[in-house]
Protein backbone atom coordinates (compact mmCIF):
# COMPACT_ATOMS: atom_id res chain seq x y z
CA UNK A 1 0.00 0.00 0.00
CA UNK A 2 1.53 3.52 -1.14
CA UNK A 3 1.95 5.94 1.68
CA UNK A 4 -0.22 8.50 2.10
CA UNK A 5 1.06 12.34 2.07
CA UNK A 6 0.83 14.28 5.35
CA UNK A 7 1.81 17.68 3.64
CA UNK A 8 3.71 19.13 1.03
CA UNK A 9 6.29 22.02 0.89
CA UNK A 10 9.38 23.62 -1.34
CA UNK A 11 13.17 22.59 -0.93
CA UNK A 12 14.69 26.14 -1.51
CA UNK A 13 18.40 27.13 -1.77
CA UNK A 14 19.86 30.15 -3.98
CA UNK A 15 17.59 29.78 -7.03
CA UNK A 16 17.04 26.32 -6.86
CA UNK A 17 13.32 25.28 -5.95
CA UNK A 18 12.10 21.44 -5.48
CA UNK A 19 8.35 20.59 -4.67
CA UNK A 20 8.13 17.90 -2.03
CA UNK A 21 5.89 15.83 -0.43
CA UNK A 22 6.04 14.99 2.79
CA UNK A 23 5.68 11.32 4.44
CA UNK A 24 5.28 10.10 8.48
CA UNK A 25 8.54 8.33 8.84
CA UNK A 26 7.75 6.81 12.24
CA UNK A 27 4.63 6.49 14.57
CA UNK A 28 4.80 4.50 18.35
CA UNK A 29 2.63 1.70 18.95
CA UNK A 30 0.62 1.44 22.35
CA UNK A 31 -2.07 0.20 24.51
CA UNK A 32 -4.62 2.88 25.73
CA UNK A 33 -6.35 3.08 28.58
CA UNK A 34 -9.64 4.96 29.50
CA UNK A 35 -10.56 5.89 33.24
CA UNK A 36 -13.39 4.02 34.37
CA UNK A 37 -15.90 4.39 36.97
CA UNK A 38 -15.07 1.48 39.90
CA UNK A 39 -18.46 1.38 41.13
CA UNK A 40 -20.26 0.89 37.37
CA UNK A 41 -17.35 0.42 35.09
CA UNK A 42 -18.41 3.77 33.00
CA UNK A 43 -15.90 5.91 31.12
CA UNK A 44 -15.82 9.15 33.56
CA UNK A 45 -15.03 12.28 31.76
CA UNK A 46 -12.84 15.08 33.00
CA UNK A 47 -13.82 18.56 33.50
CA UNK A 48 -12.75 21.98 34.14
CA UNK A 49 -13.62 23.30 37.26
CA UNK A 50 -13.00 26.53 38.76
CA UNK A 51 -11.73 27.28 42.21
CA UNK A 52 -12.56 30.57 43.17
CA UNK A 53 -16.01 30.31 41.59
CA UNK A 54 -16.42 27.18 42.93
CA UNK A 55 -18.40 25.63 40.02
CA UNK A 56 -17.76 23.14 36.41
CA UNK A 57 -16.91 24.91 33.72
CA UNK A 58 -17.19 25.04 29.30
CA UNK A 59 -14.25 24.99 27.08
CA UNK A 60 -16.06 28.12 25.68
CA UNK A 61 -15.47 29.99 29.02
CA UNK A 62 -11.25 29.33 28.96
CA UNK A 63 -8.93 31.91 27.89
CA UNK A 64 -5.30 32.01 27.51
CA UNK A 65 -3.04 32.70 30.02
CA UNK A 66 0.65 33.18 30.72
CA UNK A 67 2.16 33.01 34.49
CA UNK A 68 4.91 34.97 34.94
CA UNK A 69 4.68 35.54 38.89
CA UNK A 70 3.06 32.74 41.50
CA UNK A 71 -0.64 33.29 40.49
CA UNK A 72 0.16 36.48 38.50
CA UNK A 73 -1.29 35.66 34.49
CA UNK A 74 -1.46 37.78 31.76
CA UNK A 75 -3.77 36.87 28.54
CA UNK A 76 -2.55 35.91 25.32
CA UNK A 77 -4.84 35.94 22.64
CA UNK A 78 -5.51 34.76 19.08
CA UNK A 79 -4.47 38.05 17.85
CA UNK A 80 -1.20 38.46 20.00
CA UNK A 81 -0.23 34.50 18.92
CA UNK A 82 -1.34 35.66 15.13
CA UNK A 83 1.33 38.49 15.20
CA UNK A 84 4.19 36.81 16.31
CA UNK A 85 3.69 33.47 14.51
CA UNK A 86 6.58 33.16 11.31
CA UNK A 87 4.71 33.69 8.26
CA UNK A 88 3.53 30.05 6.67
CA UNK A 89 5.27 29.13 3.80
CA UNK A 90 6.18 25.41 4.11
CA UNK A 91 9.28 26.35 2.62
CA UNK A 92 12.32 24.42 3.36
CA UNK A 93 14.82 26.93 3.28
CA UNK A 94 18.99 25.44 3.23
CA UNK A 95 21.30 27.80 5.39
CA UNK A 96 23.84 25.90 4.93
CA UNK A 97 25.56 22.20 4.12
CA UNK A 98 27.83 20.77 6.87
CA UNK A 99 29.77 17.55 7.27
CA UNK A 100 27.64 14.64 8.55
CA UNK A 101 29.69 13.02 10.74
CA UNK A 102 29.44 16.63 12.89
CA UNK A 103 25.90 16.24 13.22
CA UNK A 104 25.09 14.95 16.99
CA UNK A 105 22.32 12.84 16.72
CA UNK A 106 20.94 14.24 20.38
CA UNK A 107 19.60 17.03 18.68
CA UNK A 108 17.45 14.74 16.62
CA UNK A 109 13.58 15.16 17.10
CA UNK A 110 10.93 14.02 14.61
CA UNK A 111 11.81 12.10 11.50
CA UNK A 112 9.79 12.58 7.72
CA UNK A 113 10.50 11.49 4.43
CA UNK A 114 10.66 13.47 2.00
CA UNK A 115 9.50 12.71 -1.68
CA UNK A 116 9.64 14.86 -4.92
CA UNK A 117 6.25 16.34 -5.97
CA UNK A 118 4.97 17.10 -9.10
CA UNK A 119 8.29 18.38 -11.73
CA UNK A 120 10.56 18.20 -9.25
CA UNK A 121 11.69 14.70 -9.63
CA UNK A 122 15.28 15.79 -11.64
CA UNK A 123 15.97 18.28 -8.94
CA UNK A 124 15.31 16.46 -6.20
CA UNK A 125 17.41 13.60 -7.25
CA UNK A 126 20.05 15.57 -8.01
CA UNK A 127 20.62 16.75 -5.23
CA UNK A 128 20.17 13.78 -2.79
CA UNK A 129 23.04 12.15 -4.63
CA UNK A 130 25.13 14.76 -4.72
CA UNK A 131 24.82 15.37 -0.80
CA UNK A 132 25.38 11.32 -0.58
CA UNK A 133 28.12 12.09 -2.56
CA UNK A 134 29.70 14.47 -0.39
CA UNK A 135 28.37 13.28 2.89
CA UNK A 136 26.95 16.26 3.64
CA UNK A 137 23.44 17.43 5.52
CA UNK A 138 21.82 20.54 5.12
CA UNK A 139 20.69 22.55 7.90
CA UNK A 140 17.86 24.58 7.02
CA UNK A 141 14.36 26.35 8.82
CA UNK A 142 10.94 25.09 8.02
CA UNK A 143 7.85 27.36 8.38
CA UNK A 144 5.35 25.08 9.12
CA UNK A 145 1.82 26.26 11.80
CA UNK A 146 3.42 29.70 12.27
CA UNK A 147 6.62 28.06 13.98
CA UNK A 148 10.24 28.75 12.55
CA UNK A 149 11.08 25.12 13.24
CA UNK A 150 15.06 24.32 12.57
CA UNK A 151 15.60 21.09 10.49
CA UNK A 152 17.90 18.84 8.65
CA UNK A 153 18.33 17.11 5.57
CA UNK A 154 20.20 14.13 5.32
CA UNK A 155 20.32 11.92 1.30
CA UNK A 156 19.05 8.59 2.56
CA UNK A 157 18.85 5.86 0.15
CA UNK A 158 18.87 7.53 -2.67
CA UNK A 159 16.55 10.00 -1.64
CA UNK A 160 15.88 12.98 1.23
CA UNK A 161 14.60 12.76 5.04
CA UNK A 162 14.22 15.87 6.79
CA UNK A 163 14.74 15.55 11.25
CA UNK A 164 13.20 18.20 13.05
CA UNK A 165 16.04 18.88 15.60
CA UNK A 166 16.19 20.97 19.02
CA UNK A 167 17.36 23.73 19.16
CA UNK A 168 20.36 24.74 21.19
CA UNK A 169 19.06 25.89 24.39
CA UNK A 170 16.75 23.44 24.49
CA UNK A 171 18.95 20.25 25.08
CA UNK A 172 21.02 19.96 28.41
CA UNK A 173 24.46 19.85 29.02
CA UNK A 174 25.82 16.28 29.15
CA UNK A 175 28.35 18.03 31.99
CA UNK A 176 25.14 18.46 34.33
CA UNK A 177 24.22 14.80 34.45
CA UNK A 178 27.84 13.22 34.01
CA UNK A 179 30.90 15.67 34.72
CA UNK A 180 33.78 14.63 32.99
CA UNK A 181 36.43 12.59 35.32
CA UNK A 182 40.06 11.59 34.59
CA UNK A 183 40.35 7.71 35.36
CA UNK A 184 43.74 5.97 34.33
CA UNK A 185 42.92 2.20 33.07
CA UNK A 186 45.53 -1.11 32.68
CA UNK A 187 45.97 -2.38 29.26
CA UNK A 188 44.23 -5.31 30.39
CA UNK A 189 41.04 -3.75 31.91
CA UNK A 190 40.80 -1.92 28.33
CA UNK A 191 41.39 -5.66 26.79
CA UNK A 192 38.39 -6.52 28.46
CA UNK A 193 36.02 -3.75 28.00
CA UNK A 194 37.24 -4.33 24.70
CA UNK A 195 36.83 -8.43 24.38
CA UNK A 196 32.96 -8.04 25.87
CA UNK A 197 32.40 -5.16 22.89
CA UNK A 198 33.59 -7.33 20.38
CA UNK A 199 31.88 -11.05 21.57
CA UNK A 200 28.62 -9.02 21.61
CA UNK A 201 29.02 -7.23 18.57
CA UNK A 202 27.11 -7.62 15.15
CA UNK A 203 27.93 -6.81 11.44
CA UNK A 204 24.87 -3.81 11.33
CA UNK A 205 22.30 -2.33 13.23
CA UNK A 206 19.00 -4.50 12.57
CA UNK A 207 15.81 -2.91 14.04
CA UNK A 208 13.28 -5.56 12.67
CA UNK A 209 15.48 -8.46 15.42
CA UNK A 210 13.80 -6.84 17.87
CA UNK A 211 10.50 -6.35 19.17
CA UNK A 212 8.29 -4.47 22.08
CA UNK A 213 8.03 -7.67 24.40
CA UNK A 214 5.99 -5.89 27.27
CA UNK A 215 4.09 -4.88 24.29
CA UNK A 216 3.18 -8.69 23.96
CA UNK A 217 2.78 -9.73 27.28
CA UNK A 218 0.20 -6.67 27.66
CA UNK A 219 -2.16 -7.33 24.74
CA UNK A 220 -1.96 -11.37 25.64
CA UNK A 221 -3.16 -10.33 28.78
CA UNK A 222 -5.76 -8.27 27.34
CA UNK A 223 -6.68 -10.90 25.32
CA UNK A 224 -7.01 -13.52 28.28
CA UNK A 225 -8.84 -11.00 30.61
CA UNK A 226 -11.42 -10.31 27.42
CA UNK A 227 -11.98 -14.43 26.65
CA UNK A 228 -12.48 -14.40 30.42
CA UNK A 229 -9.31 -16.66 31.71
CA UNK A 230 -7.50 -16.17 34.26
CA UNK A 231 -4.40 -14.54 34.50
CA UNK A 232 -1.57 -16.04 36.91
CA UNK A 233 1.57 -13.95 37.95
CA UNK A 234 5.09 -15.44 36.24
CA UNK A 235 7.39 -16.74 38.80
CA UNK A 236 10.06 -14.13 39.68
CA UNK A 237 13.14 -14.17 38.15
CA UNK A 238 16.02 -14.71 40.86
CA UNK A 239 18.75 -11.54 41.30
CA UNK A 240 21.95 -12.06 39.90
CA UNK A 241 24.87 -11.90 41.87
CA UNK A 242 27.24 -8.70 40.29
CA UNK A 243 30.85 -9.78 40.14
CA UNK A 244 33.78 -7.13 39.39
CA UNK A 245 34.52 -8.49 35.69
CA UNK A 246 37.64 -6.11 35.46
CA UNK A 247 39.23 -8.01 38.65
CA UNK A 248 38.12 -11.30 37.49
CA UNK A 249 39.85 -10.67 34.03
CA UNK A 250 43.14 -8.77 35.96
CA UNK A 251 43.31 -12.22 37.98
CA UNK A 252 43.30 -14.44 35.24
CA UNK A 253 45.71 -12.55 33.32
CA UNK A 254 47.90 -12.26 35.97
CA UNK A 255 47.85 -16.04 36.44
CA UNK A 256 46.54 -15.98 39.83
CA UNK A 257 43.75 -18.16 40.90
CA UNK A 258 40.85 -17.52 40.78
CA UNK A 259 37.59 -18.06 43.26
CA UNK A 260 34.52 -19.58 41.11
CA UNK A 261 31.65 -16.92 40.31
CA UNK A 262 28.24 -17.69 42.15
CA UNK A 263 26.99 -20.09 39.77
CA UNK A 264 24.08 -19.03 37.29
CA UNK A 265 20.16 -18.83 37.84
CA UNK A 266 19.80 -22.72 36.70
CA UNK A 267 23.04 -24.29 38.67
CA UNK A 268 22.37 -25.58 42.41
CA UNK A 269 25.13 -23.18 44.42
CA UNK A 270 28.21 -25.42 45.45
CA UNK A 271 27.98 -25.85 49.39
CA UNK A 272 32.23 -25.08 49.61
CA UNK A 273 32.01 -21.71 48.42
CA UNK A 274 31.38 -20.67 51.73
CA UNK A 275 28.37 -18.01 52.79
CA UNK A 276 27.29 -15.85 50.39
CA UNK A 277 27.15 -12.50 51.11
CA UNK A 278 24.07 -10.92 51.87
CA UNK A 279 21.75 -9.62 49.46
CA UNK A 280 19.45 -6.17 50.23
CA UNK A 281 16.38 -7.16 49.37
CA UNK A 282 13.86 -4.67 47.20
CA UNK A 283 10.97 -2.99 48.69
CA UNK A 284 8.09 -4.37 47.19
CA UNK A 285 6.91 -2.19 44.31
CA UNK A 286 3.65 -0.77 44.60
CA UNK A 287 1.24 -0.79 41.61
CA UNK A 288 1.01 2.59 39.90
CA UNK A 289 -2.02 4.35 40.66
CA UNK A 290 -3.88 6.37 37.96
CA UNK A 291 -5.16 10.26 38.95
CA UNK A 292 -8.47 11.19 37.93
CA UNK A 293 -9.11 14.24 38.13
CA UNK A 294 -12.00 15.33 40.26
CA UNK A 295 -14.52 17.64 40.23
CA UNK A 296 -15.26 19.59 43.73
Amino acid sequence: MAARSTGTGTISFGLVSIPVKMYTATSSHGVGFHMLHKKCGTRVKQQLYCPYDREVIERSDTMRGFEYAREQYVEVTDEDLDAVRAERTERIDIVEFVPAETVDLLYVDKTNYLGPDKGGGRAYKLLADAMARTKKMAVGRYGARGKDQLVLLRPYKGGLIMHQVYYADEVRPFEEVAPAAKVEFRPQEEDLADRLIGELSADAFHPENFHDQYQDRLTGLIEKKVAGQEISLPPAEPQAQIIDLFEALKQSLAGKKEEKPAPAAEEAPAEEEGPRPALKKAAPRRAPRERVRKAG
